[in-house]
């Protein structure tokens, strides 16, 4: 499966809604500090219900770190600043989806790091600033985990 990786998120309840999706789809969430919350934070734990025992959860004290320890196959950045849309793009297995936290974006020096090809964007009107994160995460989700023939679910035909 793919790597979702929140780059020092902010908002419990979008986190909390990443890890109920992650818990339901297979997918492996990377946090990577620092968190602008505690995960034991009821809003948190609201939003993700009972679904934290059973998503894969992973901190990671930095970038580099998430790098080392998870060794992604390719790393993809969502950003209102990308250039690529994300429906052009071919997911494999291995690869990782990363979101950056909601009120800055991830920081250039991350998303210049990667291809032009590997900075994503969803489409909106001209005038939109953004997506919600967890909205954002979740359509990549299942574009992803479509492309992968939806591996490992009760796929109804």
């Amino acid at each position: 499966m793919l790597d979702i990786v929140l780059y020092q998120p902010e908002i419990p309840p979008n986190t909390g809604n990443i890890i109920r999706l992650c818990a339901n789809t297979g997918f492996t969430l990377h946090l990577i500090k620092p968190l602008g919350f505690d995960l034991d934070n009821q809003r948190l734990k609201r939003a993700g219900l009972d679904y934290h025992e059973y998503a894969n959860l992973q901190l990671h004290e930095s970038y580099e770190d998430y790098l080392a320890t998870a060794k992604p196959e390719r790393v993809f950045a969502l950003s209102t600043k990308g250039h690529q849309c994300y429906s052009k793009t071919r997911f494999k297995k291995g690869d990782a989806l990363m979101f950056g936290p909601e009120t800055r974006g991830l920081p250039d020096d991350i998303r210049n790091s990667l291809p032009a090809s590997q900075v994503l964007k969803l489409p909106m009107l001209p005038d939109s600033r953004s997506l919600n994160l967890s909205n954002t995460v979740a359509i990549m989700v299942y574009e992803s985990w479509r492309q992968l023939s939806f591996e490992g679910s009760a796929v109804i035909d």
